[in-house]
């Protein structure tokens, strides 16, 4: 699987990803990560790449012209890429998208805006807009991170064990149930019973109905999503 970044900070991509699993799983070749210079594709001797607003308004609104260019640049290089586009309009992004991400091969390009925003026209070149929430950062590198992540870690091979995937936390669409492990006792906390039985079926039901609750309390959301 491989991952494109389109980005004025290509140099924010060099350290995250060298340790941890998906460091592992670039070493052996299961992800490939590249970052793309957007300067490269700035227009005049100073590469610019942003302009004013018409209309007016405050900060500066990225050109679509460079974006355009490196978009071409990266579709001649590595054809057949899913175009990505991390914007606060996006669809937001969750466990399901990225599911369904790790699937398109041979992989992801994805452009990293910045500034107050991007030319509407760049819509047009991408397949899929994608948001993480609904806050404000300085710019789409670090969500950009934070879908390559969590799509990573869906490919196979990425995880030591790949039957965690469908017990993690939103994997069924819910909060995880609770998590013990050793010692027994720690401060006065002590690990709930059922899970020291060895009755695997009593420990299912058990982590199902505690995820559930966990979920009720926390999450409530996400349970009537479930209900649809």
């Amino acid at each position: 699987m491989e991952f494109h970044v389109i980005t004025l900070f290509p140099e924010m991509f060099e350290s995250p990803f060298r340790g941890g699993m998906i460091g592992r799983a670039v070493e052996q070749g299961l992800i490939a990560i590249k970052a793309h210079p957007l300067r490269e594709h700035g227009l005049g001797n100073y590469r610019q790449v942003d302009d004013a607003p018409y209309g007016g308004g405050s900060g500066m609104v990225m050109r679509p012209e460079p974006i355009a260019a490196a978009i071409d640049a990266v579709n001649a290089e590595r054809p057949g890429l899913w175009r990505i586009l991390m914007t606060p309009q996006g669809e937001v992004f969750d466990n399901s998208m990225a599911r369904d991400l790790a699937k398109r091969a041979p992989g992801l390009m994805i452009v990293a805006g910045r500034y107050e925003g991007i030319d509407e026209r760049v819509r047009t070149l991408v397949d899929q807009e994608i948001s993480i929430g609904d806050y404000v950062l300085s710019g789409g590198e670090i969500p950009a991170m934070a879908v390559i992540e969590a799509v990573g870690r869906m490919i196979p091979g990425v995880l030591g064990n790949p039957e965690s995937l469908d017990e993690e936390s939103f994997a069924a669409g819910m909060l995880e149930y609770p998590q013990y492990t050793r010692p027994e006792e720690f401060r006065g906390m002590t690990v709930p019973e059922i899970l020291l039985s060895g009755d695997h079926a009593k420990i299912r039901a058990w982590r199902e109905a505690e995820a559930k609750r966990r979920t009720a309390r926390r999450r409530p959301d996400l349970l009537e999503r479930r209900k649809f």
